[in-house]
């Protein structure tokens, strides 16, 4: 992650996305659920007109597999229902939701980002979930009127939040250790984070497991200097002058001059699967990201345990901020709306499909799962859970949700960032026209 704290943007490493990210996705290929059987204790459903949903997310085998797994439960009590599932990595996800929209071929229920909400909600075309949450369809008894905000924009619910995150920091414990670097404390600084790095690289490793995805952790950097991203109506960026960039991406480059993170040739061989983490492969001994990602990587290293960090930096709690992991939007070219709405409400509320969930999505954001889930977490979610606790303790409100034209904005800084490393410009040239071009971009909003 997702990070003078300039650095803290930087740490967006972990990004893989989503995550972004983002959770950390591993490529598998597209799937039809498997047949449904009927659940005998359900007979009234039974009767009901066949209903055909088609339900689409992103992320990595695990959380496919999973995922499978709740929509069969889901068919068995209510054998009228076929789930038609359509799954990719994240950046092949958006890919492919795109051209769906153009042609208003979106899924029934689609997994969404708060970085798109603005984009599709924006556009009329994701559809409100308020009345479901009346009527009690969608059942939101034990989820907090915080949790639910989330999910607003212009005024409507499009989006149901599927658990809560954090931006963090990743750890491998015992290597750092092994290299004679010490293990920072929950209030380390930019500095401790240099020292590491520079630790890392006398070993032959890096302090990355990706590479840092701007989007997130600029924003987040802002964050900690009294700034933001965006104004208040969307209409230019929330930053007047040039400095905030100019000093982000200058620790950026320092980093990236020095070896300590991955370089953009090296990542662009990558495609933000948990198996690529440079963590897991043994080259990194800390990576950056949301919480909830945390899990595929970790799960997935057996000889060493992991151990989840705040970001680096003084003012982290301006920074950090509790983000909605992710939601499920029902689109408004969707003919099944109300069997789409009872689907999220499954999805979120019912016990039994969350002990295969197990916070994958994010700590729930309902009361009664959560509870329900303490007894049965392995230690790894027991890592995220108390992490997130934390963080909502240390943490300060989330800004609204990105502006329209917030993706061609992120796409520039992504391609400003490269501008610099590749020594095609200089950090003060770029921050200049990084601000003219996504302020020309934004300003299309303006009424």
């Amino acid at each position: 992650m997702k990070k003078a704290l300039t650095l803290a943007l930087s740490l967006s490493v972990l990004f893989t996305a989503a995550a972004c990210s983002s959770g950390t996705n591993t490529k598998a290929p597209a799937a039809s659920g498997e047949p449904a059987k009927a659940a005998a204790t359900v007979t009234p459903a039974a009767s009901k007109d066949p209903i055909k949903l088609r339900v689409a997310w992103w992320g990595g085998q695990s959380r496919h597999d999973y995922t499978l797994k709740v929509i069969e439960m889901y068919e068995k009590q209510n054998p009228h229902v076929k789930i038609e599932p359509e799954y990719a990595t994240f950046d092949d996800y958006w890919k492919k939701l795109a051209p769906q929209a153009s042609a208003n071929q979106l899924p029934d229920v689609i997994q969404m980002d708060i970085s798109y909400l603005a984009q599709y909600g924006g556009k009329n075309q994701l559809a409100d979930l308020a009345p479901y949450t009346k009527n009690g369809i969608l059942d939101v008894s034990s989820v907090s009127p915080n949790a639910l905000s989330g999910g607003e924009y212009g005024g409507k619910l499009v989006g149901m939040n599927l658990g809560v995150n954090a931006l963090s920091t990743t750890l491998d414990v015992n290597t750092i250790k092994g290299l004679g670097a010490a293990v920072p404390g929950k209030d380390w600084t930019w500095d401790d984070f240099e020292t590491l790095a520079a630790k890392a690289k006398e070993g032959g490793k890096q302090v990355g497991g990706f590479a840092f995805r701007h989007e997130v952790f600029f924003p987040y950097y802002l964050r900690t200097i009294d700034q933001k991203m965006y104004n208040a109506d969307g209409t230019a960026l929330g930053y007047s002058d040039d400095k905030p960039l100019i000093d982000y991406f200058k620790r950026y480059q320092k980093w990236y001059d020095s070896g300590y993170i991955l370089s953009l040739d090296k990542e662009a061989q990558k495609k933000g699967v948990a198996e690529e983490d440079e963590i897991l492969l043994g080259k990194a001994v800390s990576g950056h990201g949301w919480s909830n990602q945390f899990l595929a990587v970790a799960n997935l290293v057996k000889d060493r345990p992991l151990e989840l960090f705040p970001l680096p930096g003084r003012n982290g709690n301006k920074g950090l901020f509790m983000k909605p992991s992710m939601y499920f939007s029902v689109t408004n070219s969707s003919k099944q709306k109300e069997e789409a709405a009872k689907f999220i409400s499954f999805f979120v509320n019912d016990v039994e499909a969350n002990k295969l969930i197990k916070g994958d999505r994010g700590v729930p954001v309902s009361s009664k799962v959560k509870e329900a889930l303490k007894p049965i977490l392995s230690p790894n979610e027991v890592k995220i859970f108390d992490y997130v606790a934390w963080a909502e303790q240390n943490s300060s409100p989330m800004d609204p949700p990105n502006p329209i034209g917030s993706i061609e904005v992120e796409k520039l800084l992504k391609s400003t960032s490269e501008q610099i490393l590749y020594k095609k410009t200089t950090v003060e040239e770029a921050a200049a026209k990084f601000r003219k071009d996504a302020n020309a971009i934004l300003e299309k909003n303006k009424k």
